[in-house]
């Protein structure tokens, strides 16, 4: 189980951008946090998730 967000969800196994698939996050606009560390964009096809992974996903959203 990863915990993604505060919610144990069934996605060890799959790649970042896997989960992200099926998501509606934007990819333009967030940034993911992998145990405690920032996952550059650039590693989302090849970050594998493990049991036992926390991801923090942030949405930035723009005003004015």
């Amino acid at each position: 189980m990863v915990k993604i967000n505060g919610k144990e969800l069934d996605a060890a196994g799959m790649t970042v951008s896997q989960y992200l698939d099926g998501t509606n996050y934007d990819r333009r606009r967030i940034a993911i946090e992998r145990n405690g560390q920032i996952l550059p964009k650039a590693k989302y096809d090849q970050t594998v998730l493990e049991d036992g992974d926390s991801l923090e996903v942030v949405s930035f959203v723009g005003g004015g």
